[in-house]
């Protein structure tokens, strides 16, 4: 690949990405600065997104028109909607989807956008097997699971409004990026993959989980990350 794009809506999410590159060129777009360099030999742009999914969908196309990378990874944090997912947890998406979508009024089904064909975003393949055999060898004490990521711009806390979105959705986690980046993405024919390691458990209990185990996942996830790059 010729360069790669990764993603992080907050600033611990890409710094320690940031602080292994070499050659480092920044180009300011969007109030974004987009960190252009070498990561383990690779040619990559990391940039902090932002959080939610106006400010990822923004960032997934200056990647594609300015600095056109060949694939996207989107990597950080997500609650559980699965009680298999447990905290520490890595999720790798199959495919991604807007839980907050709602033209019901207009015919369409919960989730779905207007006008079009596509439900989800499928994810690619190829970097989520990639994904998941490195996964195991860097971060052999926590699972891997390969499921649907579900994003709305919702911080979700509370748990009747997590066991609606994984009964009528069928996702492994919930966070606030994942759809945009896969849809913008999609949009431009660039393979992405979205990488979650879970934080809490998007329920009642997230406001004593999140701050313990941010740290964990937020390394969790880079260490899957560097190594991702090495393999592509």
């Amino acid at each position: 690949m010729n360069c790669i794009g990764i993603i992080g809506a907050m600033e611990q999410e890409v710094s320690r990405i940031k602080d292994k590159m070499k050659d480092v060129k920044i180009t300011k777009k969007a109030s974004m600065d987009f960190f252009e360099g070498f990561l383990e030999g690779k040619k990559v742009v990391v940039v902090r997104s932002g959080v939610g999914k106006v400010n990822a969908g923004i960032c997934t196309q200056i990647l594609a028109d300015v600095f056109q990378v060949d694939a996207v990874i989107n990597t950080g944090i997500a609650g559980s909607l699965n009680n298999d997912v447990n905290i520490g947890d890595i999720v790798l998406s199959t495919d991604v989807m807007h839980h907050d979508m709602d033209a019901v009024g207009f015919g369409y089904k919960k989730g779905q956008i207007p006008q079009m064909n596509e439900f989800s975003f499928q994810a690619d393949d190829n970097l989520r097997k990639i994904a998941a055999r490195v996964c195991h060898e860097v971060n052999p004490e926590i699972q891997v699971f390969e499921g649907r990521i579900c994003s709305g711009d919702q911080f979700i806390s509370d748990k009747n409004k997590k066991d609606t979105i994984a009964a009528e959705f069928g996702g492994y986690a919930t966070e606030m990026e994942g759809a945009a980046i896969g849809q913008a993405a999609y949009l431009n024919g660039i393979p992405f993959l979205v990488i979650r390691a879970i934080s809490d458990k998007a329920d009642g209990s997230a406001n004593m989980d999140y701050a313990q185990f941010e740290q964990a996942a937020i390394e969790h996830s880079v260490k899957l990350t560097v190594r991702m790059v090495q393999e592509m």
